[in-house]
């Protein structure tokens, strides 16, 4: 299954982006963010049954749809975006040798002016408005149209591309905007209404209602991934559009959508937002704490290996020399089960976690480490831009040793390696490891050649599952196999 972040919507193409919105308190009072005399009181809005359209009069103002201006080369950056071709075979010209876009269209690299479309929402009265970072990204000229047709250039201020959040400041503001009520989305329940308003395919100030479906949805978007799912209508050029509840309140940013499903968007909460938006506005960018390990999901078979009582936490593949993780004594093979006496329920609420805490600041984090849980002190480093290694290819088994047939795999001496030459399909290891995993542990101990692997595997209990250190090219994780019984 595809999930989709909306890309800026060209305005001929009608390829659209979905907004989405992060939000998260703020960490301290001092960072809170300036907020103007909210206009809803504690109360819902609406009493008994839904009033929509007193709702939407009251919250309609502070919505804004955006366009982007960016100038590309026909024939070199055109076809860089996606779903474009089929579109410039139904409209190859416009009128007098123009271009669809604008901007004269011949053999060459020409350069044209590319629209598209998105949404956001004014947070205070000094013009800032908050979208989603791919509405705005890349873009030469940007236009913001309030909800009374009046419309202002604007500057991009600030980014956070791993949150997908960016605030722009209007140029020339007046000084009687009005403010959006930034709400709380922890609060908020699966099953409450919601009310999305936004530009789909430039019909701007668009209202659909919906509820909120599920909360904590990981659709793969980024590291932070904890997307509102609701059913309230999300289409192409919603993006960066507020979701408000029934106080009137902003709970989330829209921002992607299943493209193969109906009813099915996705919204940044707004408590996420709330707690960088200050730094955007004062920096233009967000400073992040990090730990300096790499990690994996638990499962069962994982947790019942290291000797955990239940399946939860978060699995150290690796630690990065000198890191935070480091000099605290967190091992690879640990768990990290809780941070700041908080539990970690799965391996991806770590890194929402450990985010909001700024460079510097102490950390307190239980590891469960050879089967006690000990707590760890460190002091977080800034987070940097993560670097993706690529895949190398294990060199070929010289020789082949047969690996245990209860685990339902082979190995071999490779180089000084133990390589898995062999997986035996619906045995237990299936899935689990594929042809060319190097092992370089087994129950925590180094292994040192295909012999080695062999002896560590009898010598260890037959009530316990085998658990493997291993890697493939540059990405090390570890597994669990239960052991089943040899096939004859």
């Amino acid at each position: 299954m595809t999930f989709r972040n909306l890309i800026p919507v060209p305005v001929l193409a009608l390829v659209l982006a979905t907004g989405c919105q992060h939000a998260a308190s703020a960490a301290n009072g001092q960072d809170a963010i300036p907020q103007t005399a909210a206009p809803f009181a504690t109360p819902p809005v609406l009493n008994g049954t839904p009033d929509i359209a007193t709702l939407v009069a009251k919250v309609q103002p502070v919505v804004v749809n955006i366009t982007t201006v960016q100038e590309v080369k026909v024939g070199q950056g055109m076809q860089e975006l996606p779903g474009f071709g089929e579109f410039f075979h139904m409209f190859p010209h416009g009128q007098n040798g123009q271009s669809p876009f604008g901007g004269e269209q011949n053999d060459g690299d020409e350069v044209m002016k590319q629209q598209a479309l998105g949404s956001g929402f004014l947070v205070d009265a000094q013009g800032h408005v908050v979208t989603n970072a791919h509405v705005v990204d890349g873009a030469d000229v940007v236009k913001v149209k309030l909800a009374d047709d009046r419309e202002f250039r604007a500057k991009v201020i600030g980014k956070d591309t791993r949150l997908d959040v960016a605030v722009l400041q209007l140029q020339d503001a007046p000084k009687d905007l009005p403010a959006a009520s930034l709400g709380q989305s922890g609060p908020t329940r699966v099953g409450e209404y919601v009310v999305a308003i936004g530009n789909p395919f430039g019909l701007g100030h668009t209202v659909t209602m919906g509820i909120v479906s599920a909360k904590g949805r990981t659709i793969g978007a980024g590291p932070y991934d904890d997307f509102i799912q609701t059913d309230a209508s999300i289409n192409p050029g919603n993006s960066g559009g507020p979701l408000f509840n029934l106080r009137g309140q902003v709970v989330g940013i829209n921002t992607a959508i299943n493209p193969n499903g109906k009813g099915i968007g996705f919204a940044i909460p707004i408590d996420a937002v709330k707690q960088i938006l200050p730094q955007l506005i004062a920096t233009g960018h967000v400073q992040r704490g990090r730990m300096g390990v790499v990690v994996q999901p638990m499962d069962a078979d994982l947790a019942k290996a290291l000797g955990l009582d239940r399946t939860h936490g978060a699995l150290v593949e690796e630690v990065e020399s000198g890191s935070p993780a480091d000099a605290a004594g967190i091992k690879a093979g640990d768990v990290i089960v809780s941070v700041d006496g908080q539990d970690v329920p799965h391996s991806e609420d770590l890194p929402r976690m450990v985010a909001p805490h700024q460079p510097g600041t102490p950390l307190r984090v239980g590891v469960f480490h050879d089967h006690q849980l000990a707590t760890r002190t460190l002091t977080l480093a800034a987070l940097k831009d993560d670097g993706q290694g690529g895949d190398a290819t294990p060199s070929s088994p010289s020789e082949s040793t047969p690996g245990p047939q209860q685990l339902g795999i082979g190995v071999a001496d490779a180089d000084g390696k133990v390589v898995v030459s062999r997986v035996m399909s619906d045995g237990p290891a299936d899935g689990k490891l594929r042809r060319g995993d190097v092992i370089e542990e087994i129950n925590n101990t180094p292994v040192t050649s295909g012999s080695d692997f062999v002896s560590k595997v009898k010598a260890t209990p037959l009530d316990r599952p085998v658990l493997l250190k291993v890697r493939h090219g540059d990405q090390s994780r570890y597994v669990a196999i239960e052991r089943g019984h040899a096939s004859h």
